[in-house]
């Protein structure tokens, strides 16, 4: 009598892993305003631990404040960033009636532009306007009391991450010897070896962005200046901020910098707006990115796609920032654990072929 394999087929094992993957999905749409933090925490505790591991050895801090210094200083520096954009916005703001007129007569040469290039007249077209601007107005108690919420919201959010970055740098060994706890003595070297190897490689990705987002918001203020773009600065800011979302930012940059450049600026300044931004988009993805941020998990551009739209259905524009570090990671695991190999093939990006070696021929044709 043959013996019974203990191997359970393939269907089975991705059956199981899917509905892991529909329970971890579901726990986290309700979990959120509890493991959004954490998952902001964790990256930035992982990108400060060298920091606050230097600021022991080297000046002697005690674990507490070299943890608390360094969260601080990264605070300090996110600050800055979002005070130069506020004041950019500022200014805007303080030219609104006037942004307000050009917008209007670039709405009128738009309207003319409709009427006689597809004969739909102004009257139609302002039903429509009114139809839309009703709608607005009737939705606009709504949008204000959720805009409130939002804020309040990320207030809290803001608060809880640092807190609970400080948290995880301050009990870091703790952390790990819980995990390698919680799992046989006989997987202890396969447990650090994924959180030292997924350590690396989310430093390595979340400092690139940082370098990333610094290059391209040079380069497209640089660029917008030289071709008298109004407000280069802020559309230049704006742009590298947004390309922190991938694939996605790229379409919110290019649609707000369109529109305030329609408001502001003649047409064939929008145009130059859009050449600029979809060149450096390309020139990021292409060669930046990989220069930059290039890492050692090679992750295809179908499951970066589809990780991004997941993160941004589950847990909106945080989702959508954390997709690329978690899809990193869980390639990781896959590539560690035996059974799960298959996963990583999928989600990996595809080996290029070496090219077949050269033949030589030898110089004497008779001879053997």
């Amino acid at each position: 009598m043959s013996p019974i394999s203990s191997e359970r087929p393939f269907y089975v094992k991705f059956a199981c892993v899917l509905f892991c993957v529909i329970a971890l999905g579901y726990l986290a749409i309700l979990g959120k305003e509890l493991l959004s933090p954490l998952f902001f925490a964790g990256l930035f505790s992982i990108l400060l631990l060298p920091l606050a591991d230097w600021l022991e050895r080297k000046v002697y801090l005690s674990r507490g404040i070299a943890s608390l210094l360094s969260v601080l200083l990264l605070l300090s520096l996110i600050s800055a960033i979002f005070y130069v954009v506020g004041d950019q916005i500022n200014s805007l703001v303080g030219q609104w009636p006037a942004f307000k007129d050009q917008l209007n007569n670039s709405l009128s040469d738009l309207q003319n532009w409709i009427s006689a290039t597809l004969h739909i007249n102004l009257n139609k077209q302002m039903s429509y306007l009114n139809t839309a601007s009703s709608r607005l107005l009737n939705s606009g108690t709504g949008m204000i009391g959720s805009t409130l919420l939002t804020v309040s919201g990320m207030v809290f959010f803001i608060l809880f991450t640092f807190l609970y970055s400080i948290f995880f740098l301050l009990y870091r060994r703790l952390i790990m010897k819980f995990f390698i706890a919680a799992f046989r003595n006989s997987n202890k070297s396969l447990v650090q070896g994924i959180m030292e190897q997924g350590q690396i490689i989310i430093r390595k990705y979340i400092l690139g962005l940082f370098i990333e987002m610094a290059v391209v918001s040079l380069v497209l203020c640089t660029a917008f200046s030289i071709l008298g773009i109004r407000y280069a600065i802020l559309l230049g800011l704006l742009g590298g901020l947004f390309n922190l979302i991938p694939y996605i930012g790229i379409f919110t940059a290019l649609l707000v910098s369109v529109l305030i450049t329609f408001a502001t600026a003649a047409a064939g300044k929008v145009l130059l707006v859009v050449v600029v931004l979809i060149s450096t988009h390309l020139l990021d993805g292409n060669v930046l990115f990989p220069w930059i941020v290039g890492s050692k998990v090679r992750i295809n551009a179908m499951a970066m796609i589809a990780g991004v739209v997941v993160g941004g259905l589950i847990w909106g524009i945080a989702g959508m920032f954390l997709s690329i570090p978690v899809l990193a990671l869980l390639k990781i695991i896959f590539d560690k654990i035996e059974s799960l190999k298959y996963l990583g093939i999928l989600v990996g990006a595809e080996e290029k072929k070496p090219l077949p070696a050269a033949t030589t021929v030898s110089e004497n044709p008779n001879k053997a």
